[in-house]
């Protein structure tokens, strides 16, 4: 079900796969944002990580990698990581906005 074209050189393929890098990226960020409205709605810093929720992304992604044609194994580790960024991510936000004056505070 891939849509890629294809390529009759190198520089073709990185031109590609630079496009493709740059919406991921947009994407990435847009996840971010979303990511750090999460981060008010935790009471305390234990509820940033969730693993039940985890796995249930992880399993999601592996089952939509394969209807897509992608590889399962290379999405569940893309997202793994990606996961465990945004946790870290989240817990400095998280405290950041229990400070006293921080954003969250009244």
């Amino acid at each position: 079900m891939s849509a890629a074209v294809q390529c009759t050189t190198l520089a073709e393929v990185r031109q590609h796969i630079d496009r493709i890098d740059h919406a991921m990226l947009a994407l990435l960020a847009e996840r971010g944002a979303y990511v750090a409205q999460a981060a008010r709605f935790k009471r305390n810093a234990a509820e940033v990580a969730d693993p039940a929720r985890v796995a249930q992304v992880l399993a999601r992604i592996a089952r939509e990698a394969e209807a897509l044609g992608a590889d399962p194994a290379v999405a569940r580790a893309t997202w793994q990581a990606m996961i465990e960024a945004f946790i870290a991510a989240e817990h400095k936000i998280h405290s950041w906005l229990s400070i006293p004056g921080g954003e969250g505070t009244s």
